[in-house]
């Protein structure tokens, strides 16, 4: 697709959703908040495109009035400046549109399970993987380095209408909570247990005290678990061209490696090194390895064209 094409679908895009937030009456709470939120997204990269339309305008002027100076020099030298200032201006103005207008995954703006934010799964989906520790642990006398691993699934948080789950779809357990928590918890039937008949998923809560809380974060959870199961099958068709792809959450790969004897980290799909571990596993330099990733992963998208 042309970028001039793209543009316009934009822009057409915008009209629509401005069109529809004018009828919010007619409109639910949740589809007028996802509606304002693509507006929002919208209104810089319409801003951007206007901006580049009206460059295209003025060198199409520009180019009339070079044209039609005639005999007159100064006309034609003062017209030929203009034309070449803005035709310098045009290509770099067109490539602040290249990042904006790629393709978003619909679940960026999403939170991921339990962390809330502005974008969480567009920085967070990258550490879906395997995450390898190699360190000298305490009661080891040798000073041999042991090497374990841990593996991260980050997960978009589901939202009410994106899955419709059946009431009598569901097995409810309850029972009694085990572990610690106090005397209340151990001694009342406050755990659940739900069981997603059709896709057998089973999700089991006994953080909270009262049975209430633990099935409502159950729910959460099961929300978000058939969601991501959704999501895998749609992305399984795509699986063998995105092998190698940053970010393709292959959850059986080694991606990262935090070296505790080195203090290094070292993310093995963009072969990053940092000598900060301390700084990384503290979040304070953690946006170093995300930053690279995510664009790592716009250069990639930009030269194959993804759509």
């Amino acid at each position: 697709m042309s970028l001039d094409s793209t543009m316009d679908k934009v822009l057409q895009r915008r009209a629509e959703v401005e069109a529809r937030l004018s009828q919010a009456a007619d409109m639910t709470p949740a589809e007028m908040a996802t509606l304002s939120r693509e507006l929002t997204e919208l209104r810089p990269v319409c801003e951007q495109i206007e901006l580049v339309n009206r460059l295209v305008t003025e060198i199409a002027d520009a180019q009339i009035m070079v044209d039609e100076a005639g005999d007159d020099a100064d006309m034609a030298e003062m017209a030929r400046n203009e034309l070449e200032e803005l035709l310098g201006q045009l290509p770099a103005e067109q490539d602040k549109l290249q990042l904006p207008l790629l393709p978003k995954d619909k679940d960026d703006s999403r939170n991921a399970a339990t962390i809330a934010g502005s974008d969480v799964f567009a920085r967070l989906k990258f550490e879906s993987g395997v995450h390898r520790v190699q360190r000298v642990p305490e009661t080891e006398t040798g000073g041999r380095i042991h090497t374990s691993a841990a593996t991260v699934a980050v997960l978009p948080e589901a939202e009410d209408v994106d899955i419709d789950i059946v009431e009598t779809d569901l097995r409810i357990d309850v029972f009694r909570a085990s572990g610690p928590g106090g005397q209340s918890v151990n001694t009342t039937d406050s755990a659940v247990r739900i069981t997603h008949l059709p896709s057998g998923i089973v999700v089991s809560q006994q953080d909270e005290k009262s049975q209430h809380k633990n099935r409502a974060k159950a729910m959460k959870i099961l929300r978000a678990r058939i969601y991501d199961a959704e999501r895998a099958r749609v992305e399984a068709a795509r699986a063998a061209s995105r092998k190698g792809q940053v970010g393709s959450g292959d959850r059986s790969e080694r991606i990262r490696t935090y070296n505790f004897p080195q203090g290094r980290v070292t993310d093995h799909r963009i072969n990053l090194t940092l000598y900060k571990l301390d700084r990384v596993l503290a979040g304070e330099a953690l946006d170093e390895v995300i930053e690279a990733l995510i664009a790592e992963d716009q250069t990639r998208r930009l030269a194959e064209g993804v759509e």
